[in-house]
């Protein structure tokens, strides 16, 4: 049938859905043929570890035979609540945990803003000879942990060499490594406050009075703590550097003409365009410093007076050496839930805020 006079034909294109993001057919299939012996691996070693720890942190497994095995019965929260429930055990465990706080408290910061300072340092032009900077820095980072928790050990010994500057300074140095003293204590007590108020040692939490967790580090876990700055800080300078040298030069030069001195540069323009280094260094402080372990094992394995025990060595005594398997578990799925906390609530902090701030004026100290 023909179309009426005047009229226009239109002939209507097939419609077609448009395909939605994402890969398909071959090339997805290809995809997870490639990436399919990394899952092998990661859920061999990794996903079906943890499953196990995770089992065995609600077992009786007693270390002989399989945690699987139909003799390993089921204990429910019995492993968790030994660390709260009150005894030696949760002695040793609130103890583990005031050593470590104070751990993180002083190392995360310090070796923060260490190599923030050493990575603005480094990268200024006018510095001569900044790979050989970079590599003094670096290199502790890349020496083992054993080596050079060894030699502390030399330097910080009764007759090492720290002790021999001090006497120089016609003072006694401490014998560093058996002080179980506080270093707040030690402060406390120099101004003539010795003992505790009533307060504070009456009442406490995991076994340990609010007194003895302000006790603050001892001198030997202060020797850790020097040594955990020592070798950590080159690293993260280098993450710093590495940020600093992709923020382009356009933007300190607009700062400079708007007036912005050294300082201003540095808080106002710099430092935000740092978060996201600033969030993983501070992130892999976190992880690194509640998971310290070799240390204390090479150095004091726990004391003096178990000022230096830690969870994650305090998981491997209790493991390894009183065949409290469950417990020990149990104590690492608690450290593992104190360093994801951590971690969000440090997210939080240093997200990125979305209101966008207007732009700051700078004034010259010199300009009248």
């Amino acid at each position: 049938m023909s179309a009426p006079t005047g009229a226009t034909s239109v002939t209507t294109a097939p419609r077609t859905t448009p395909r939605g993001p994402g890969i398909r057919g071959r090339e997805a299939a290809a995809g997870w043929l490639f990436i399919a012996p990394m899952l092998i691996i990661l859920g061999l070693f990794l996903v079906v570890p943890v499953l196990m720890a995770a089992w065995v942190s609600v077992s009786d497994w007693t270390g002989r035979g399989s945690p699987l095995s139909s003799t390993v019965g089921f204990v429910g929260a019995d492993n968790f609540r030994q660390l709260v429930a009150g005894g030696l055990p949760t002695q040793d465990f609130g103890t583990a945990l005031r050593n470590n706080a104070w751990y993180v408290l002083l190392v995360v910061p310090l070796q923060t803003a260490l190599s923030m300072f050493l990575a603005v340092m480094v990268n200024r032009r006018i510095l001569r000879g900044r790979g050989a900077f970079r590599t003094a820095f670096y290199f502790p980072s890349v020496t083992s942990s054993v080596a050079i928790t060894v030699l502390f050990l030399f330097l910080f010994s009764a007759s090492g060499a720290v002790n021999k500057l001090v006497g120089y300074l016609s003072a006694e140095g401490p014998n560093w490594f058996a002080d179980a003293r506080g270093v707040v204590h030690i402060a406390l007590g120099a101004v003539g406050l010795d003992q505790a108020p009533a307060a504070l040692a009456e009442h406490g939490f995991l076994g340990l009075s609010w007194w003895a967790w302000l006790a603050g580090p001892s001198v030997a876990m202060s020797v850790f703590i020097v040594m955990a700055i020592f070798t950590t800080s080159g690293t993260f300078m280098l993450l710093f550097i590495a940020a600093l040298q992709a923020i382009a030069g356009d933007v300190e030069e607009a700062a400079v003409m708007d007036g912005a001195n050294g300082w201003q540069r540095f808080w106002f323009v710099t430092l935000p365009m740092l978060r996201p280094t600033l969030f993983t260094v501070v992130t892999l402080g976190l992880i690194g410093c509640w998971q310290v372990f070799d240390q204390i094992y090479t150095g004091t394995q726990g004391g003096p007076a178990k000022t230096t025990l830690t969870p994650a060595y305090l998981s491997y005594t209790a493991s390894f050496e009183s065949h409290q398997w469950g417990r020990g578990a149990a104590i690492a799925f608690v450290l593992f839930a104190i360093i994801v906390t951590m971690t969000i609530l440090q997210r939080i902090v240093l997200r990125e805020r979305t209101s966008v701030p207007r732009r700051k004026r700078f004034v010259r100290e010199d300009r009248p």
